[in-house]
């Protein structure tokens, strides 16, 4: 008889092959005999002990979204099955490849109503690429390699569910993965396709370039093509970083999490030139009169968010590389320039309250000194809520070797400590900062003993208002009394400091350098109780300051409101 091995060990050994180095979840009777697989295997893949199953399904998300590569995730039949969810919409949602491998009780006990058992299968149904419960010991190993090979070609996430008797069954030691033959490519666009884009863009007055996540890395690209045809550029969310916050045709991002100069340039513009985002929110945002180019490697996008004038099937950066070699130069006129001076505008007005002595205190002196302390190929994650907005403003990501991650499209609070422990173990050696309100904190915030466990110097930034302020501006909005958006105050460094983390309280603006400094050089996580007021942030998708459609009496409010000075619209820019 040829060589055996247990079944669980095979599953192992099919996730080292695809390059799988950690995975996040719990133990439970269900899973045990997974688990007893992994500590057989501990030297080459690392079990981390998460202390809720969904903090290890969002750091697989995480690791997915910094590294490319899938990450891996675990929980048991019934309750550490469902704790998952957030974790895996997430990852779905954002297009990022993970792996759930899910309990079950055993085979024999299957379909009886035994103790935690769920017809599990369905319950994953929607979150999934693939879904597979496993049948028999044999197919266990090949399963999961499927699984794997689904996932990274979704860019989704793929669910397997073991019955717990399965992985202890010794079948044949013959090789199932498949991770050698792994082929990735380059989606030419078609030439006629990109000849049509052109002619619009050597036609158009006013346009804007916005460009998503699906262009990570090309910022030379993106930039040849904003220069070669004047045009501003906006970035999703996601895609912050991308290219230098300080580049000269960068306005920020749209929408709420957003930035005034890069709103008003898509109101106003006569062609956006749309490249690897499916931006949700682009009907309440771009101009319905636009003409639109989108480019994109999945055809169901296309002409989703917007009519397509030109609809281009292709990989982002060859899209525009081929754009700007095919095409004229165009010279900057007074587009480019006015929507320039309307970025420079904000950015001074931002900086203007870098060294503001208020207390209760402002966000920019914070951000501020994270700036100062944040190294060349620093990672920040970002928490949801008002964190978000304050980060892809006040954030100045300006080394290539920085990222940036954040919860997009499923905006799940409690991102920030899982994120910060997926950043960390996928790059020991580089600076990690979580962002995060005091809201979504707290929801996540047990996963510090993770971070002290497995020694991971995060830097944990927390902004406490007490309040659940983006909530509280959507209240506002709807004019609707405030309710359910206040906070318990808590003191989070000493909560950190009870779990093994280094824990700082600031209250006054003058104690945050010496705070900063300190959290830069520590070896253990970090916590950093900032105590902040709860100031609405400028709210860019609803500003009140055009002459033409306010009253003079309605803008002198909202300037005193947000402390507004030296602030134009782009139509006054323009003349």
């Amino acid at each position: 008889m040829g060589a055996s091995i247990k079944s669980g060990l095979a599953m192992v050994s099919v996730l080292e092959s695809w390059g799988v180095d950690h995975i996040y979840g719990l133990p439970g009777g269900s899973i045990n005999s997974f688990v007893a697989a992994l500590y057989e295997r501990r030297n080459h893949i690392r079990f981390i002990q998460v202390r809720h199953e969904e903090t290890g399904a969002l750091a697989a998300s995480a690791d997915a979204k910094l590294t490319g590569k899938i990450g891996v995730c675990f929980g048991s039949a019934g309750p550490g099955a469902t704790h998952l969810f957030n974790g895996l919409y997430d990852a779905s949602m954002d297009h990022v490849p993970v792996l759930a491998i899910i309990g079950q009780v055993a085979s024999s006990a299957m379909n009886y109503d035994s103790f935690q058992e769920l017809n599990e299968n369905p319950m994953f149904a929607d979150v999934s690429v693939y879904n597979r419960t496993v049948m028999t010991p044999e197919s266990l190993p090949h399963v999961v390699d499927e699984a794997i090979r689904r996932a990274y070609e979704y860019k989704g996430v793929a669910v397997v569910t073991v019955p717990v008797d399965f992985a202890l069954v010794d079948i044949p030691d013959v090789p199932v993965s498949t991770a050698a033959n792994h082929r990735s490519g380059v989606l030419m666009p078609d030439a006629a396709d990109v000849d049509a884009a052109i002619l619009l863009m050597a036609q158009a007055q006013r346009p804007v370039l916005y460009v998503g996540q699906g262009a990570r890395g090309g910022a030379e690209e993106i930039m040849a093509l904003s220069e070669y045809y004047a045009m501003p550029v906006v970035l999703s969310v996601l895609a912050k970083g991308i290219v230098p916050d300080d580049y000269k045709n960068f306005l920020g991002m749209a929408a709420r999490v957003a930035t005034k100069p890069a709103n008003e340039a898509l109101a106003m513009a006569d062609l956006i030139v749309f490249i690897g985002s499916d931006f949700p929110f682009a009907r309440a945002f771009f101009s319905p009169a636009a003409r639109f180019i989108q480019v994109d490697i999945d055809s169901s996008k296309l002409g989703r968010r917007h009519h397509a004038d030109v609809a281009i099937l292709g990989d982002a950066r060859e899209t525009m590389r081929q754009m700007v070699a095919k095409g004229k130069r165009k010279e900057a006129g007074k587009w480019l320039e006015a929507n320039r001076l309307n970025r420079e505008g904000w950015d001074v007005w931002l900086k203007g309250f870098k060294d503001s002595d208020a207390v209760p205190m402002r966000v920019e002196p914070v951000f501020h000194e994270i700036n100062r302390i944040a190294e060349p190929d620093a990672v920040f994650v970002t928490d949801v809520g008002n964190s978000t907005i304050h980060a892809v403003r006040l954030l100045e990501m300006n080394a290539a070797g920085q990222q940036f991650t954040t919860s997009g499209w499923f905006a799940t609070m409690g991102y920030g400590i899982p994120g910060g422990i997926a950043a960390r173990l996928s790059y020991p050696h580089r600076q990690v900062f979580t962002l995060n309100g005091d809201g979504a904190f707290a929801m996540s915030m047990q996963d510090i003993i993770t971070q002290v466990r497995y020694n991971l110097p995060v830097i944990n930034i927390v902004f406490s208002n007490d309040s659940l302020g983006f909530i509280e501006a959507e209240q506002e909005d709807s004019r609707q009394e405030y309710y359910g958006v206040d906070l318990t105050p808590v003191d989070f460094a000493k909560a950190a400091e009870a779990m093994g983390a280094v824990g700082f309280t600031v209250t006054k603006p003058e104690q945050l350098e010496k705070v900063f400094t300190e959290a830069s050089r520590s070896e253990k996580p970090v916590v950093i109780d900032v105590k902040v007021d709860n100031k609405r942030p400028f709210p860019a998708e609803s500003f009140v300051l055009d002459g033409e459609k306010y009253s003079k009496a309605e803008i002198d409010a909202f300037k005193k409101r947000y402390e507004v000075r030296n602030m134009p619209v782009l139509r006054e820019l323009l003349g």
